[in-house]
């Protein structure tokens, strides 16, 4: 549509061309710059378009947050009245230029289905594709290949919050040599209480909730395949995940005696492999070594304490090597936002990749 801003725009790019002489106003001199001028009609409409299925839910609000105050997108959404209108979202996904489908598993199943051409892209929230080789896994930092594999797909798995911290630590490890594959893992993370979505949110901000909560006692949490998938290790690690009365932020920790690592292997190789791996990473930051270097550097709360929600309403991912060659022992340590570099940050990420875009734009 033809709108009066669109013809304000046009005017004055029209305007802006006109020669200063007395041809300005000619006919041929108008129908060129009109012919010229209308490039940048096209361009101001050429905008690619955005649909958030679950745009109501914890991270589509926070996509959708993050997107506002972008003048090269245009988010278009469906009427509250339509939501659950199977026609009406499938008319939205197929118009498009990329789907975020912020989704239970099988609801974001449905929603992939209901593509009927090859241009749209699709990006996944849910953990429903995050091990499907048929979609490319959404951690740009992963490989040195990875960036070009999500800029060329139109199918994108989102990663976990959880598995974001874990893989960026171990990867890096594991692609040295400094890590076995065969290597027996325990994570252990605490998160904010975002992570469980409304319902949780619910929980925590009403009177009466636990200050503290470890769950995934199962031994069989969801994350487990993506986790051990691709950090490249056989066997999937120990998980176990903790809530806490915060809203937002993340501590991911992977302690680790020098037995399960190559021998010889000391606490600065550690760091220089990290550090190798995310040179020149936008997002990933490996941060100074030990105790002593996180103290000087001033990210130890009180001199002591590694806050969870210092990341808050980013898309950074920080890491850190706590460690004792004397004791043989350490502990990796990775801080994020569970809502940003481990949701809707990674979400728009991979969003700005797949349409060509600056993959920090908007971050």
């Amino acid at each position: 549509m033809f709108t009066k801003t669109s013809a304000l725009s046009l005017f004055l790019a029209i305007a802006s061309t006109a020669p200063q002489d007395g041809s300005a106003f000619s006919t041929s001199s108008i129908f060129s710059r009109i012919s010229s001028s209308s490039r940048v009609a096209v361009s101001l409409a050429a905008k690619k378009k955005i649909f958030i299925d679950g745009e109501a839910g914890t991270t589509g609000l926070q996509v959708r947050d993050r997107l506002a105050k972008r003048d090269d997108l245009e988010v278009i959404s469906i009427a509250d009245e339509l939501r659950k209108d199977v026609n009406e979202r499938k008319r939205l996904i197929n118009e498009a230029d990329c789907v975020i489908l912020c989704l239970p598993d099988a609801a974001s199943k449905e929603a992939a289905s209901m593509v009927e051409n090859d241009r749209t892209v699709v990006i996944d929230a849910s953990t429903a594709f995050r091990t499907d080789d048929d979609w490319t896994y959404g951690f740009p930092e992963l490989s040195k290949s990875q960036t070009k594999e999500i800029q060329s797909s139109k199918r994108i798995s989102n990663p976990g919050c959880y598995p974001t911290g874990f893989i960026a630590l171990i990867r890096p490890l594991v692609d040295a040599g400094i890590c076995p594959k065969d290597a027996p893992l325990t994570v252990n993370a605490i998160s904010g209480y975002s992570g469980g979505g409304n319902a949780l949110i619910d929980i925590y901000e009403s009177d009466e909730h636990e200050p503290w909560g470890a769950y995934g006692y199962s031994m069989n949490h969801k994350h487990l395949p993506e986790m051990a998938k691709y950090t490249g290790l056989d066997m999937q690690p120990i998980f176990q995940p903790a809530v806490g009365s915060f809203i937002q932020g993340m501590v991911v920790s992977v302690p680790l005696h020098y037995s399960l690592l190559k021998k010889g292997t000391t606490g600065e190789e550690v760091h220089e492999a990290l550090s190798k791996y995310y040179d020149g990473s936008t997002f990933v930051k490996v941060m100074p070594l030990g105790e002593n270097g996180a103290k000087e550097a001033g990210l130890l709360e009180r001199g002591a304490f590694l806050r969870p929600d210092t990341l808050v309403n980013t898309n950074d991912l920080e890491l850190f090597v706590f460690y004792s060659d004397e004791d043989e022992r350490m502990v990796l340590c990775a801080r994020l936002d569970n809502l940003g570099k481990g949701a809707s940050g990674a979400a728009v990420q991979n969003l700005n990749l797949s349409l060509g875009l600056d993959e920090a734009c908007g971050l």
